[in-house]
């Protein structure tokens, strides 16, 4: 018997790949018993925000995703194209129908138990997988919170934007750390007086998103939005996170009025983080006002800022890339609790955990997908991004290794990384059978 502690995305990915694997499957779900601030049902994988899943196409980050996941044979995606909408270019469902979907065959599976009960802490000497979530019960976050180290859990992203490294113009930029310590390991972005005006002014319009009652938080200082701390002033961000003390600009040689930096997200540098960038802006606002900064005119952005409650664990620094947790492997965690956002994301790691409970019940040795795949480069980057800079991440194309030659045109070259990735995808699993 294993356990799946969570019925949202992850953990129903996870308790059907056992169940299906012929391992009888306890999954426990403490709704309707106690619910949460955000869900409105008892039903597995209910969609508490949009009810997209993400563009369709191989050429997009999620498109790719999910394809990848139709391979390892989702319930998630299956349940999806059963409940579909017109949207576009998205997959978007209909969600009673899509969580009923899922529910029916949960229930129904003759290897799943499902225990509607809350659970406070791990069961002992049994392989587990916890894929609680965002919104992990207080009880049950408190146990983590002893059980991993307080420090290694957290219950607010304060996330900057990251933008694609080859979407900057350089010529506008200088590398460089303040006082030439640390060598070149900051993107700067230097503003006039008159950009710093122009970029404040829209700033200060700029919507926001609304927080939702149980988001509500007393930001600290060190993840402050962005727009929350220009309220405080005109100069506030002058003496923040747009200082320019310590930093000259190679083709003035003075100090700038300004200066916005970016450091390297990944090791290749393919994406740069927005230090200090952390914004409750919405996405097309984001675009609009930090596309006013000098160099990042054309930016694209694999991730944009966000500030809401999430809890996720320290990954880096806790979980193996099998998710497997280092110093217990036989618990195994999935989903948002991981740091990955998103929808499919979040599945996707739960049937990489349910995968690997069912090899460590049969005694098997842990796995995880090749790099160059999505899911690969994922569970890659929550298992070694810096641990202390550390924030949840989407699926995106900065993720995957370079290709291994040039290949001029953004839509040429994630043609051929997506299919690189399905070729890999289906390769590993060839090598698996």
């Amino acid at each position: 018997m294993i356990n799946v502690i969570g019925g949202g995305l992850a953990g129903v990915e996870a308790a059907w790949k056992i169940a299906e694997s012929g391992i009888p499957v306890r999954l426990f779900e403490m709704r309707p018993k106690k619910m949460t601030p955000a869900h409105k049902t008892d039903k597995f994988a209910e969609l508490v925000c949009s009810n997209t899943l993400g563009g369709k196409d191989i050429v997009t980050p999620r498109g790719l995703l999910k394809k990848e996941m139709e391979l390892l044979d989702s319930i998630v995606i299956e349940a999806a194209k059963k409940s579909e909408v017109p949207a576009g270019g998205a997959l978007a469902v209909d969600r009673d129908k899509f969580s009923e979907f899922i529910t029916e065959k949960i229930e129904n599976h003759p290897l799943i138990e499902v225990i509607r009960e809350e659970v406070t802490e791990l069961p002992k000497g049994e392989i587990t997988v916890v894929a609680t979530g965002p919104l992990t019960s207080e009880p049950f976050s408190k146990y983590l919170q002893n059980y991993l180290g307080e420090e290694e859990l957290h219950f607010y992203d304060a996330i900057s934007p990251i933008v694609y490294a080859d979407t900057i113009d350089y010529s506008k930029c200088f590398w460089g750390s303040r006082y030439g310590k640390g060598g070149d390991d900051y993107l700067n972005c230097p503003m006039t007086e008159e950009e710093y005006e122009r970029f404040y002014n829209a700033l200060m319009e700029a919507e926001k998103v609304p927080l939702k009652d149980f988001e509500r938080a007393c930001y600290f200082e060190g993840c402050m939005p962005i727009e929350e701390l220009a309220e405080r002033g005109k100069q506030t961000l002058l003496f923040g996170p747009l200082k320019p003390v310590g930093l000259v600009d190679p083709r003035t040689g003075k100090r700038p009025f300004a200066v916005v930096q970016l450091r390297k997200e990944n090791r290749e540098g393919t994406l740069l983080n927005m230090v200090g960038f952390q914004t409750k802006l919405k996405y097309p606002e984001q675009k609009r006002v930090f596309r006013l900064i000098p160099g990042l005119e054309n930016a694209e952005f694999a991730r944009y800022g966000s500030i809401h409650r999430n809890t996720f664990i320290k990954s880096p620094k806790l979980l193996l890339p099998t998710l497997q947790l280092k110093k217990n492997p036989e618990v195994l965690f999935a989903g948002q609790i991981t740091g990955v956002e998103g929808y499919p994301e979040s599945a996707a790691t739960g049937i990489i955990a349910g995968m690997n409970a069912v090899r460590l019940y049969k005694g098997e040795e842990p796995i995880y997908p090749p790099r160059e795949t999505m899911v690969g480069a994922l569970l890659n980057y929550i298992t070694t991004a810096d641990e202390k800079s550390f924030q949840p991440m989407n699926a995106n194309f900065g993720l995957l290794p370079p290709p291994e030659r040039k290949i001029k045109g953004k839509k040429e070259r994630r043609k051929y990384l997506a299919e690189r990735a399905l070729r890999e995808m289906e390769r590993w699993l060839k090598e698996l059978v």
